[in-house]
């Protein structure tokens, strides 16, 4: 079993995206907004600066969607699949990160 996190830069998306995981087979996930160590720093006083610059280059995006979803092996290629389909290559500046962590126990978890 495994944790696959999702970091969605692209919130916008984010109904299509559900949409498409639960047409291919995959039923629970958690959603939570986020938002980027590098972004809340360049709001302090000590960041200023870089922070002003930063902003010039890059786009406005304020939050992310951090999607937890906890299943079987076999369904991790469905997920990124999926995330390649709707959202695009992660490749790209910007582009979001997704990655899986073990799962060695878990309770109240249902197929």
């Amino acid at each position: 079993m495994k944790l696959v996190i999702y970091v969605m830069t692209q919130t916008k998306i984010l109904e299509e995206f559900l949409s498409e995981l639960n047409a291919n087979g995959v039923k629970g996930a958690t959603i939570i907004s986020a938002t980027g160590m590098a972004r809340t720093l360049a709001k302090s006083d000590d960041m200023h600066m870089f922070g002003s610059l930063k902003y010039l280059f890059e786009n406005q995006r304020q939050e992310s969607n951090v999607i937890l979803m906890a299943l079987p092996d076999e369904k991790v290629k469905t997920v990124y699949k999926v995330i390649d389909t709707v959202c695009g290559n992660l490749q790209g500046p910007d582009s979001g990160i997704a990655f899986t962590v073990p799962i060695e126990d878990t309770v109240g978890f249902k197929l």
